[in-house]
């Protein structure tokens, strides 16, 4: 059955307007955003049919930003669109990073970090530099591979927080695993380097506030398990 045959009640675009996005399921708020569905399928049996192809979702986002093929009815025309549609969303919470105090709100740190690492298929190292009232300033991609001890110098996170003048440092890499806990390997190196860095960034009269794992839709956080 057509979505337009469906019962007013029913109808995604019709709750949406009448409870708000928040009630809509997954699937729902997906075939809103493809509009139509394809010969034998409505806009919801698709988008239902593409998350359970992807396990959630997230997963469609995540094939989307590795650029792996949807299926039947979402060509390129739409991964271009969803793409835009993260990057609408990473943009619009950068802003409001931006704008609020961030050394006690893990939560806002933590959705911001997974948008910018969630999905990336190689480990990455990065830098977010905070401001004296705690507002985010600037982010800095500085490593991207195999996370060491000898390939993140604290030397280059120094160098990027004196450019942004930033008063504190938040760190993070991904697990593209998918598993956030980090092993016995990842606790001896990032306490290693974090020592490294926290030593050489109070030096700049710099703070070292917390280092994340970014992990999918999960988070680690280090200062949380009383780690640093």
């Amino acid at each position: 059955m057509v979505i337009t045959d469906w019962p007013k009640e029913q109808r995604p675009r019709e709750r949406m307007a009448q409870h708000g996005p928040a009630a809509l399921s997954d699937a729902e708020l997906l075939a809103i955003f493809l509009r139509v569905g394809i010969p034998g399928k409505n806009a919801v049996e698709l988008a239902s049919e593409t998350i359970q192809r992807f396990g959630s979702l997230d997963g469609v986002l995540g094939a989307v930003e590795r650029d792996l093929p949807l299926g039947k009815g979402l060509g390129p025309a739409t991964c271009t669109q969803l793409r835009a549609v993260l990057e609408m969303s990473r943009r619009a919470i950068h802003t409001q990073m931006r704008q609020r105090e961030l050394l006690n709100s893990t939560r806002a740190v933590g959705d911001y970090l997974k948008l910018m690492l969630a999905h990336r298929e190689q480990e990455c190292f990065v830098a977010l530099f905070l401001d004296v009232r705690n507002k985010l300033i600037g982010t800095e991609e500085l490593f991207k591979g195999t996370l060491t001890q000898s390939a993140v110098y604290p030397r280059e996170v120094i160098k990027a927080a004196l450019r942004h003048n930033a008063a504190s440092v938040i760190l993070a890499h991904n697990h593209p695993s998918g598993d956030p806990e980090p092993s016995d390997h990842d606790l001896r190196l990032t306490a290693a380097l974090d020592e490294a860095l926290d030593e050489a960034l109070q030096m700049m009269d710099i703070r070292l506030l917390d280092h994340f794992v970014v992990a999918g839709t999960r988070l680690y956080s280090f200062a949380d398990h009383g780690k640093m």
